[in-house]
This record gives structure tokens, sequence and C-alpha cells, in this order.
């Protein structure tokens, strides 16, 4: 799951796409001083909407029967493909991506084991 943008526009961003030249009018990714003067943020507003989003979450979880993330995870058989008049989308089919083999029980779809790529040794 991505956060980036949403906890950036619960601080006040306006998506002006300027970042990168330190020119941000709300003050939130710049260093100048006079710009940094506009910024209203508070960490607060992101803790409140990571638990917003966190209760969500929760909810549509207890509609489908699970307790936990991990719970979730390789569980395509909940999933569904709505049907759509959209002329993109009236004619994909996610079929192959929603497949589910008949040993996925057996199959890890998520970390099984613990591995050591021996990024330590490296300079």
């Amino acid at each position: 799951m991505g956060f980036g943008t949403s906890a950036l526009i619960t601080l006040g961003c306006i998506m002006m796409r300027v970042c990168h030249l330190d020119t941000c009018p709300v003050g939130i990714a710049t260093q100048n001083p006079e710009l940094r003067h506009n910024y209203k943020g508070d960490p607060q507003y992101v803790v409140n909407f990571m638990k917003f989003v966190a209760r969500d979450l929760r909810e549509h979880m207890a509609k489908l029967g699970f307790r936990t993330v991990d719970e979730m995870i390789g569980r395509t058989d909940k999933l569904k493909q709505r049907k759509t008049d959209h002329w993109k989308g009236k004619h994909l089919d996610l079929s192959p991506i929603l497949y589910r083999p008949e040993n996925a029980d057996e199959v890890g779809t998520h970390k099984m084991i613990d591995q050591n790529h021996g990024l330590e040794n490296c300079a």
C-alpha cells in the first residue's frame, strides 16, 4: 500500500508538482524560509488520517471474514470482476490475474522463509 500522496494532501499539499524546484507554494517541500512560513500542516493530521484509513480497512476486512492483512494475501477467491459498459473496460478479462491454482495452500504467497542475500558483505 502506498500512502505518500495522501499523507501530503493531509498536510496541505495542493499538488503543484514543483517539489524539485524548491518553490512549493504551501511550504511542504522547500527549504526556502519565506515559503516554509506558508506551511500550516501538523503531524497530527496524518495520524488522524491513518486512523481513519485503518478503521475503514478493518471494516472491509471484517465484511470479508479476515482478521489480519496477512490472511488476505493470495485470496483472489474473494475478488470478482465487476461488469462495466465503459469502452476501455468492457472487454477486459482479469481471470488470468485472479486465477488461483489448486495447490495454492501448499505454495507460498508471501514470506515463508528468511532470506540472506549477503548485503552486509557488499562494499
